[in-house]
């Protein structure tokens, strides 16, 4: 049998962590980006839900509505949306990346809060403009 006795007293290696990397922002966005996929994959249960309610005729339909009506179906609508476009913006970001663009670090932040700042404006935008389309709040 091979002696191990001589590899166990070497110390490994370790891997960094969090805890020896500063955050910084792209680090954050990295992990919101991932939180706002898994968010979408939720969603899209909403989405399903809409489609199957109304394939099954007005009393589903009703049911959705009244949900998705109420300020707890509002908020998770208002997430949903939040998280759809933060992600369609990070996936852009990341396109400018795999074309060489934007590394530089003042580049990197400025596309982050760029992502940042976009989505939450341009999901504020979308439901103002729906709540007016839809003629206010009836």
């Amino acid at each position: 049998m091979a002696d191990t006795s001589a590899t166990r007293l070497k110390p490994r290696p370790l891997s960094p962590h969090l805890q020896i990397y500063k955050p910084i922002l792209t680090m954050m966005m990295s992990i919101v980006h991932r939180i706002t996929g898994g968010a979408l994959y939720f969603g899209t249960l909403l989405v399903a839900w809409w489609l199957i309610a109304a394939a099954s005729g007005p009393s589903a339909y009703t049911a959705f509505e009244t949900f998705i009506g109420s300020i707890v179906g509002r908020l998770i609508l208002f997430g949903y949306t939040w998280a759809l476009i933060h992600h369609m913006l990070g996936g852009i970001r990341h396109l400018v990346w795999d074309l060489g663009y934007g590394f530089e670090p003042t580049e990197r932040e400025v596309l982050t809060v760029a992502t940042l700042i976009g989505s939450i404006g341009l999901t504020i935008a979308l439901w103002a403009v729906g709540y007016i389309a839809l003629g206010g709040g009836r």
